[in-house]
């Protein structure tokens, strides 16, 4: 999970750079839920 946040993080970086600001916002809400994500479920992993 971690590693696909970190993937659409540097399309984010790579659109960003380029001029295409619609795909940059959007990997980088994607790279943002799923680093959320893996948070709780790394949260949840250690609690139990």
């Amino acid at each position: 999970m971690l590693e696909l946040a970190i993937l659409f993080f540097v399309i984010a970086i790579i659109a960003g750079a380029l001029g295409a600001t619609g795909v940059a916002g959007f990997t980088m809400a994607i790279a943002k839920w799923l680093v959320l994500i893996f948070v709780v479920l790394a949260i949840v992993s250690l609690l139990l």
